[in-house]
């Protein structure tokens, strides 16, 4: 404050000083807030083309699968450890028959069946990431080979070694059967291949090993679910339940069980006592199996319901987006099989395990 004498005033002069405060010489100076000093050190960047994918997963049992394989370029996929493998890649050549991912390159080359990894399996890795061993066969050997694909259709099933006895009967699997035809196939050494695998080898581009199998059940029955789906999981074994969506809309029993259509609606006869399937028109047929995919989530493989079929019942399959049938002919897929009328091998009650024996190899 400063006083100023001005005749006999004394006037007080108020005056405000902004002086700038000196740092105290014992602190040291704190950088500004976006200083270098105060910024997070950053995660190191995902190099490799699997390391990307897991970094742009929030699945903490995702696994990134990348395959080795010459003469073709294979992106890595994402799985997830503890469900099936799902639709691994299947890579193409004109001169060469691609003969499937083995764990390892020993395997591929040996075209080892039981180190062949594919969809009917539960995804497995360490430490999030995993590779897979591909190879090629000659035309020529694949020809040799000359596989038969049997795809078993099951559809009840029965505690009962009498069987039931109703009109129905023939359908019945006595589940001591069943479970028996399971373990055969488990633990003699048979390939369970997935149906995008089936379709590839319908069409010359896939090798599958003689002893393959693919085990389906018609309809979803509760007996299927009460007793035969249990058996497939404990015996890791894949199988297909063709479901009618109008009747069953549950989620799959378990991990080993595939749910395909079976169709929404037209498990019903239609005007002339066929199945409505072969009455309705494309459109209806592709709007019936459109509501069935939506459901299941998948639109792969049908199964005709009382394995009628027809030109128009194709057409309103394709029209649908699936790209395989089966039917109810007894037979054999093989290469350059329609993949529209695939037949199957009926497992009827009382064939024994001797009686699957023969059927399948």
């Amino acid at each position: 404050m400063l006083l100023v004498a001005a005749s006999a005033t004394v006037v007080v002069i108020g005056i405000a000083l902004a002086l700038p405060r000196l740092a105290d010489a014992d602190s040291p100076a704190t950088p500004p807030a976006d200083s270098p000093a105060s910024a997070p050190t950053p995660a190191p960047a995902a190099s490799t083309p699997a390391e990307q994918l897991l970094a742009g997963t929030d699945d903490a049992n995702a696994c990134a699968v990348t395959f080795s394989i010459d003469g073709a370029e294979v992106d890595p996929v994402l799985v997830s450890q503890g469900a099936l493998y799902g639709a691994l890649p299947i890579p193409r050549r004109d001169d060469a028959v691609f003969a499937g991912w083995y764990a390892t390159a020993t395997d591929a080359t040996a075209y080892t069946t039981a180190a062949r990894v594919n969809g009917s399996e539960l995804a497995t890795c360490a430490d999030r990431q995993q590779t897979l061993y591909g190879s090629w066969m000659t035309h020529e050997r694949v020809a040799a080979e000359d596989a038969a694909i049997p795809i078993l259709m099951y559809h009840q099933f029965t505690t009962n070694p009498e069987g039931e006895d109703d009109w129905l009967r023939l359908n019945y699997a006595y589940i001591g059967d069943f479970e028996a035809h399971m373990d055969y196939l488990a633990t003699d050494g048979f390939y369970l291949p997935t149906w995008d695998e089936l379709s590839a080898f319908i069409d010359g581009a896939l090798f599958l090993p003689d002893r393959s199998v693919i085990i389906t059940d018609d309809d979803a029955h509760h007996t299927w679910l009460e007793l035969a789906a249990p058996i497939v999981e404990a015996k890791g074994l894949l199988a297909t339940s063709f479901v009618i969506t109008k009747f069953r809309s549950e989620p799959a029993p378990n991990p080993y069980v595939l749910q395909r259509s079976h169709t929404h609606d037209m498990h019903e006869a239609g005007a002339d006592g066929q199945g409505r399937i072969v009455n309705w028109s494309p459109e209806q047929i592709a709007a019936d199996m459109t509501a069935s995919a939506q459901i299941l989530g998948a639109a792969e493989v049908v199964a005709y319901p009382f394995g009628h079929y027809n030109g128009t019942a194709k057409e309103g399959l394709r029209l649908a987006g699936f790209e395989m049938a089966r039917t109810i002919e007894q037979g054999y897929v093989r290469a350059g099989t329609d993949k529209l009328a695939l037949p199957c091998i009926r497992i009827d009650y009382g064939m024994t395990v001797d009686d699957l024996r023969r059927l399948v190899g």
